[in-house]
């Protein structure tokens, strides 16, 4: 087969609506609320050698960190025909141990895989300290079930011994065992539909274009990257804390650009920290890749080229490159947030008519849990909050939207009261918590729920001390605020916390608005 702009164009969107699929029949088959309606999760294609070849527009955390998941696997073992492996270790291309990955070869006839198919879901619980597998840790150890590249497939079939040994160490072992289903029938419906594209064209073509969509992503990234002023650009932002009594945490990064490459240098960050907001190395390359990949623009494939000529620099024990046994459940969520805003503030010195404000900066992470009354059985419920986007030279920020490394949904206030003891009293953007400008930031939202049973609850969240940055003389967005209601009164919590909710107790999230872009008229 001819390699030409038009047959390129053609498999970039055949590989893409393979892991479209995939996330399709993963939304459809799943069992919790945070994958069915939240749409936690994400699905790529890879090549033999673990190199993405396609994703669907899913997560973009995930996605940037799932090869290195996938070559976790490709080290550890070799899959046959019908088997497939699983793993959430964050030192070995995970990101925090709720993001369960699973991996499956395409065979399509011959002797060794041709390609592989890999799904990632966030799972409500793994076990842990705290429901919902979010806890204020200080230690991997206390965020649940740490699994490494394990078969859960065999022969077509769920290997008992495993599964049964992951279902005792969690909260709900019936909601995580539809959940599992969903994601082995997700990668069953990607194996088959590469297999059908191998039957179609050929193992030689598809593999060819695999390639060359990958060498093409690698040209208009290198372009993208020199039409940018050649120079070196530093820039740093700041945790609120860690969690565990660790206030202003430093991100810092120098971005070098020359000849058509960009080098991400963070090794001055700072040392990781007691707390769980350490990030492991694949949350910054997926940080990089999306930014990257958003500047570029336009139709390019999204693969392993886009990151060719791109270079991470981290430093092994800092809040970028996390060792064990560092606590990492808020890395992949808050961490990563903050380190897209680094990497914008950076470019904005080079870029300034084209980098937005900062948005929110948070996932405003929720997780809850206990007994639920009306089943007398162990519930537990996560979601993220959206907030406010950051203006930019072309308008005004969104509101109420999520941004930048998360691309879920909130859940539906039917399907959270329908599915678990709470009721949601409030719902409603925070108006005004935009920051000012020439160009306004987006606003925030609020989101009140009322605990209809007794439940604990764990709140990771950022930006309640130092607000969304302004750009181009614009202002900082609103803060973020976290508040428990009880009988005696209303209590402002901080950035991080646990609490025991009592039936009539209520929390609610008011999130941060989005910067503004431009001095205000």
């Amino acid at each position: 087969m001819n390699i030409t702009p038009i047959t390129l164009e053609v498999f970039k969107n055949k590989f893409a609506s393979v892991a479209e699929e995939m996330g399709s029949a993963l939304c459809r088959a799943a069992y919790s609320p945070n994958i069915k309606e939240r749409r936690d999760f994400s699905c790529a294609v890879f090549d033999a050698a673990g190199d993405m070849v396609a994703q669907a527009a899913h997560i973009p955390v995930h996605l940037g960190s799932m090869p290195l998941s996938v070559a976790a696997v490709l080290e550890a073992m070799e899959l046959a025909p019908g088997e497939m492996a699983m793993l959430n270790d964050p030192f070995r291309g995970g990101t925090h141990l709720p993001d369960i990955t699973l991996v499956a070869p395409v065979y399509a006839g011959g002797d060794a895989p041709a390609f592989y198919v890999a799904s990632r879901a966030h799972h409500a619980d793994v076990g842990g300290m705290a429901a919902g597998s979010m806890p204020l840790s200080t230690s991997i150890f206390q965020e649940g079930l740490v699994i490494p590249p394990v078969k859960i497939v065999a022969a077509g079939e769920i290997v008992p011994d495993v599964m049964n040994l992951f279902l005792a160490n969690v909260r709900t072992p019936t909601e995580r065992q539809g959940d599992f289903a969903a994601q082995i029938m997700a990668n069953r419906v990607g194996v088959a539909r590469m297999e059908a594209l191998v039957a179609a064209y050929g193992r030689e073509a598809v593999t060819a274009m695999a390639a060359a969509l990958m060498d093409y992503a690698e040209r208009l990234m290198r372009a993208a990257i020199a039409a940018m002023p050649e120079g070196s650009y530093a820039a740093e932002d700041f945790l609120d804390d860690d969690g565990a009594g660790n206030p202003d945490l430093a991100i810092r990064l120098t971005l070098s650009i020359a000849d058509g490459e960009a080098e991400l240098d963070f090794t001055d960050s700072d040392p990781q920290t007691a707390g769980c907001v350490n990030a492991v190395r694949a949350i910054a390359v997926s940080a990089a890749l999306y930014v990257l990949r958003a500047l570029a623009g336009g139709k390019m494939p999204t693969n392993a080229g886009c990151m060719r000529p791109v270079t991470v620099t981290t430093k092994g024990g800092t809040l970028v490159d996390a060792k064990s046994p560092a606590a990492v459940a808020g890395g992949n969520v808050e961490t990563s947030q903050r380190i897209v805003d680094v990497i914008l503030a950076a470019l904005a010195k080079a870029l300034p008519e084209r980098i937005p404000a900062a948005s929110q900066g948070t996932m405003n992470n929720v997780a809850m849990g206990g007994v639920d009354p009306r089943t007398k059985k162990p519930f537990t419920y996560y979601e993220t909050l959206a907030g406010g986007a950051g203006a930019d030279a072309a308008g005004d920020g969104q509101s109420a939207v999520h941004s930048h490394m998360t691309n879920t949904r909130n859940t539906p206030v039917e399907a959270l009261e329908y599915a678990y003891p709470l009721r949601v009293t409030r719902y409603a953007v925070r108006r005004g918590s935009g920051g000012p400008g020439g160009h306004v930031g987006g606003d925030g939202l609020v989101r009140e729920v009322e605990a209809l049973a007794d439940m604990e609850a764990t709140v990771l969240s950022e930006r309640r001390l130092r607000g969304p940055w302004g750009a181009a003389g614009g202002g900082e967005g609103a803060t973020g605020v976290n508040t428990v209601t009880r009988r005696r009164g209303e209590m402002i919590m901080p950035a991080k916390f646990h609490v025991r909710l009592h039936a009539g107790d209520r929390l609610r999230l008011e999130t941060p608005g989005g910067g503004g872009f431009g001095p205000a008229a």
